[in-house]
């Protein structure tokens, strides 16, 4: 995900309610997130469907390896000789 440059990619809901088209072909051109405010705080972030389906990938990739590194943690893990033979053997089968 591209840098947040608050300059530009924080604004009012008013804002962005009133230029809706703009923004949204702005977002997919720049891959940048787009903080709405409402009131002056933050309400919601806006990102381009690739950006947020890359970040959902991404955290289950890290999911996966801590649930391998809690695994390895309490010795469910094999040796990787062992891994490596296994899995050999089933392509040839």
């Amino acid at each position: 995900m591209k840098d947040l440059r608050p300059s530009t990619d924080v604004l009012p809901v008013t804002e962005f309610r009133a230029n809706t088209s703009e923004f949204l072909a702005r977002l997919r051109a720049n891959k940048r997130p787009v903080i709405l405010t409402q009131h002056g705080r933050g309400t919601a972030v806006l990102l381009d469907v690739e950006v947020y389906e890359d970040l959902l990938d991404e955290i289950a990739l890290l999911r996966d390896i801590r649930a391998s590194e809690e695994q390895i943690a309490r010795g469910e893990g094999i040796p990787h000789g062992e891994a490596v033979e296994r899995f050999r053997s089933r392509l040839l089968k």
